[in-house]
């Protein structure tokens, strides 16, 4: 029912169609080059963080997020069987109390979970 796009904007720039399972490959390995670079993330005492970093964050975040809302619409069953929910709940409680708290994720883009999301993080639980 959907359809991926993936685009790194360095090896890929022009975004191509691929299946989910190869969308979070991608993104798991380029995040994971993300974090590995020591100009977007420095692991020296004293280096500045670049100017770009919270764009670069963001971004991360965001395509996290989406990884979320595809288990969600497209797993959950199997997670129920397993009897994992509680974990993949907290884990996602956790996840969007942090972007909300610094503003991370535009709300456009939580959109897909928003229902779940009232739900995870309304006061009345």
């Amino acid at each position: 029912r959907y359809e991926y796009h993936w685009a790194d904007g360095t090896n890929i720039k022009k975004p191509i169609k691929c299946s989910a399972p190869k969308y979070i490959d991608y993104l798991m390995t380029w995040v994971q080059d993300q974090l590995d670079d020591g100009t977007l993330f420095p692991s020296k005492i004293g280096v500045p963080f670049p100017k770009n970093f919270m764009s670069v964050a963001k971004t991360i975040l965001k395509r996290l997020f989406r990884v979320y809302a595809h288990i969600y619409h497209q797993h959950f069953d199997p997670v129920i069987q397993l009897q994992e929910e509680a974990h993949l709940n907290t884990s996602f409680k956790h996840f969007i109390f942090f972007v909300q708290e610094f503003n991370l994720i535009d709300r456009r883009e939580l959109a897909p979970l928003q229902e779940l999301i009232e739900k995870l993080t309304s006061k009345d639980r």
